[in-house]
């Protein structure tokens, strides 16, 4: 087939690169597995390029691995590799680049699936990444591969609220910790396309990158609304206020909300908060928990299957998200399609999608625990307004936010990428 025949409206082969690719590393691995088998339902041959922790995938979707030394894998992250182990000078990249403070993946992880789409050019019309951005990446555009990648959002972000609550020597690990953003900037000014997922991303991948608007394409993502789905089977726990932190930091406001959750807890004994992730041990939010006396209350639940995720969203009367920034939110798009009455912030691209302050949610701002303690306590003494929030929820999230309109879009994108490359 070739690439005028793919972009005239015939199936497209379309590598999908991801250096994280499991559901449970966060967004990269949702977006990896959900858009990967849409694409594939609407007829393109997809084939997933990812390291590990490696991703779950549908058998209609094909997979190439692509093995780092994994020296962040538990129970022993960190950890120096075996002589044995290291194959070549990517190998001795990686480590030494951990031994330098710094995180190797991103880079490494281009130049090995770089290495290998070499090898299998004529295989493919199009390479999608998903947030790696490595200098890899500028390798294929030479092997007549247009690439194009999705930035959910820029990382810089991250960066800045991290170092904003880090002191002394830490301040220094951060910086060399963070230091692939500007490789990430470099890489993502020369790509031909940018894809992301949030008019709100759109403009800060424009601010922090330096990619010309022009050449940045918003394509919201979404959840199955057909799992993702209310079940009145499934009881509620009274008073349960559920969220989820795919990261213990700054950025997912989980402190935040601790810290509100203390004085919803004074109003209301019978309150619990359910975080799908887990704490950082010895960490702010463990201390804050402790320190509270909220150990009873609190709980943690991390690993679960798509299904276990949705009955434990099921369960809750309300759920919250106390983001200070986000690029899009998939849990707010999952708690929604459930019809659950949502509290959220104002950070990011959350209002793009979590929607109008009293219609769809109660928006508060960022970083104010007690604006966070006043709107979940008005949900949990309001049954009435749970339910109309949880309804009008629901829809905004079937009629915006689903990943078969996702993988539309894209498609479109691949196929103008492949037109202009011609």
């Amino acid at each position: 087939m070739t690439r005028r025949a793919a972009f005239d409206g015939e199936a497209l082969r379309i590598a999908l690169l991801c250096y994280r690719g499991n559901p449970f590393s966060g967004g990269q691995g949702v977006y990896t597995r959900n858009l990967a088998r849409e694409l594939a339902a609407l007829g393109h041959r997809v084939e997933v390029f990812a390291g590990q922790p490696y991703p779950e995938l549908d058998e209609c979707v094909g997979f190439t691995p692509v093995p780092s030394l994994d020296l962040y894998r538990e129970p022993d992250p960190f950890r120096t590799p075996h002589l044995r182990e290291y194959r070549d000078l990517i190998d001795l990249l990686e480590v030494g680049t951990m031994w330098t403070a710094g995180f190797p993946e991103p880079t490494t992880f281009s130049l090995r699936a770089a290495r290998l789409l070499a090898r299998r050019r004529d295989e493919f019309d199009l390479v999608h990444d998903n947030q790696c951005l490595g200098y890899g990446l500028l390798r294929l555009p030479a092997l007549g591969l247009p690439t194009i990648a999705t930035i959910h959002h820029p990382i810089q972000v991250d960066r800045a609220l991290d170092l904003a609550e880090a002191t002394g020597f830490k301040r220094v690990t951060l910086r060399r910790w963070y230091g692939f953003t500007k490789m990430q900037g470099r890489v993502a000014r020369r790509l031909p396309e940018v894809i992301t997922v949030s008019s709100s991303s759109a403009a800060q991948i424009s601010e922090h990158y330096g990619v010309r608007p022009d050449r940045i394409s918003t394509i919201p993502i979404g959840t199955d609304v057909r799992r993702f789905a209310p079940d009145p089977a499934v009881p509620k726990v009274p008073g349960r206020i559920v969220t989820t932190a795919s990261a213990d930091s700054p950025l997912k406001g989980l402190g935040v909300l601790v810290d509100a959750f203390a004085k919803v807890h004074a109003d209301y004994p019978g309150a619990e908060l359910t975080v799908i992730g887990k704490p950082k041990p010895g960490g702010a939010v463990e201390r804050a928990i402790e320190r509270y006396g909220l150990g009873g209350r609190v709980s943690f639940v991390a690993g679960l299957t798509e299904q276990e995720l949705v009955r434990t969203l099921q369960s809750a009367e309300i759920a919250c998200v106390p983001s200070l920034y986000e690029g899009f939110s998939l849990p707010a798009v999952e708690a929604m399609a459930v019809g659950l009455p949502l509290v959220s912030t104002t950070g990011g691209a959350i209002p793009e999608v979590a929607g109008v302050h009293g219609e769809t949610t109660l928006a508060v701002p960022p970083g104010d625990p007690e604006a966070l303690a006043a709107a979940l306590s008005k949900l949990l003494g309001d049954p009435d307004l749970r339910t109309v929030l949880g309804s009008a929820a629901r829809e905004r999230a079937v009629t915006r936010f689903t990943w078969r309109a996702a993988a539309i879009a894209t498609a479109d994108r691949y196929r103008a990428v492949l037109e202009s490359a011609c």
